[in-house]
């Protein structure tokens, strides 16, 4: 198969269900759309049934309207079962096409259990940290169409675990700064209609206090946290810690 109708990605985020990547890092996508990335998101499922929502057509459409609002170029629907997503050899090779035909650098996905909450999401992290794996591997050509391998350079967690004060087990924590695109999430988020009626309008709340606490532990106003599946480092500490070189700040002559 030939990989140059699909749209090379730099940033491809994958949920379990639609809503699950704009709740945990929909700030983070829109910014990354602002600073002229290529993103992506690969819903598994297509979450239906669900309580409230009359079927897949309009939880589709919610999606897709989710993703406009962020801004992000693609969105693929994976045909897996809501509410019966199980690590599995198949979901693990349906989701590594997707990788080896948009060729991301970056996958942002699950990073831990979410308890009392649908276990679709722990199924997912194990199908995703798979299929990363998956779509580097060579003499496998006959479980991927004939799709070119690809080898993905990153791989961060999110979370939704807002019941938890503690931090997600990770090599490592970073925090993307989304005071501007705070607004974007939720307006995101609001596009499922279905899932957040009335009776649940506290969520939109709850993640703003979230992103507000976890931006003001980095300094910023809102924020999203990222676990990394290895340890961070830096060749240049200064550009790290205040994203610029020596070259983009002015500086005063100096008098002796």
């Amino acid at each position: 198969m030939n990989t140059s109708e699909y749209p090379q990605l730099d940033v491809i985020a994958v949920g379990a269900h639609p809503d699950d990547v704009e709740i945990a890092c929909g700030g983070t996508l829109a910014k990354l759309v602002q600073q002229g990335y290529q993103v992506g998101i690969i819903d598994l499922t297509d979450g239906e049934p669900t309580p409230g929502s009359p079927g897949p057509e309009v939880r589709f459409a919610e999606a897709k309207k989710a993703a406009e609002t962020l801004g992000v170029q693609v969105r693929v629907q994976l045909d897996l079962p809501n509410r019966r997503l199980f690590d599995s050899f198949e979901a693990r090779v349906a989701l590594g096409k997707e990788f080896r035909k948009y060729r991301p650098r970056l996958v942002l996905g699950f990073g831990e259990k979410t308890p009392l909450a649908s276990p679709d999401h722990w199924q997912a992290m194990q199908i995703t940290d798979a299929a990363i794996f998956y779509a580097r591997l060579t003499k496998w050509d006959q479980y991927f169409d004939g799709l070119p391998v690809h080898t993905i350079s990153a791989h961060l967690y999110y979370t939704l675990g807002f019941g938890t004060l503690q931090l997600p087990l990770a090599a490592g924590h970073l925090v993307v700064d989304i005071a501007d695109t705070l607004e974007t999430k939720l307006q995101a988020v609001r596009c499922y209609a279905t899932q957040f009626p009335k009776s649940k309008e506290f969520i939109y709340e709850r993640i703003r206090a979230a992103a507000m606490h976890d931006g003001f532990a980095a300094g910023y106003d809102a924020g999203e946290l990222f676990g990394s599946t290895r340890t961070l480092g830096t060749r240049d500490l200064v550009h790290f810690l205040f994203g610029q070189t020596p070259s983009d700040e002015p500086r005063k002559p100096e008098v002796r």
